[in-house]
């Protein structure tokens, strides 16, 4: 009896790991790996600004403050959600002639998300990590 109820338990176990849903941080994880040194210098760019962008959640809405003097030539903000990768999201930032980009986020489930915003101006690339909830 014992023999058989470890078999059971055994295979209950291996069904339960097989289904069991392993995603990894990133579809392009390795890739992005490789990219790190780019990634330090993206960091230290943006450690060296006056004004770092800040990023708040206020009533359905996602707002970026950033005033700076610079042009921006292209930017991405990437909404992670560590739990679930179905739900994440990535928006465009167009100018940083306005100080204050808004993004409509309702209906977003609720949680812990990670902002991860990238962008480049002048010449030079900066990237901003940011832990939200909503």
């Amino acid at each position: 009896m014992v023999f058989i109820f470890f078999a059971i338990f055994i295979g209950v176990l291996v069904a339960v790991c097989v289904r069991e849903d392993i995603s990894l941080v990133s579809k392009n994880y390795y890739e992005e790996e490789l990219d790190y040194q780019k990634q330090i210098e993206r960091l230290n760019n943006t450690a060296q600004l006056s004004k770092k962008p800040e990023i708040i959640v206020s009533n359905g809405t996602l707002q970026i403050f950033y005033q700076t003097d610079q042009a921006l030539d292209k930017g991405v903000l990437k909404l992670f959600r560590p739990s679930d990768l179905r739900f994440d999201k990535q928006f465009e930032l167009q100018s940083f002639s306005d100080p204050i980009h808004q993004f409509n986020i309702e209906g977003f489930p609720a949680g812990m998300y990670r902002a991860r915003m990238e962008w480049s101006a002048e010449g030079k690339e900066y990237y901003l990590e940011q832990v939200i909830n909503l």
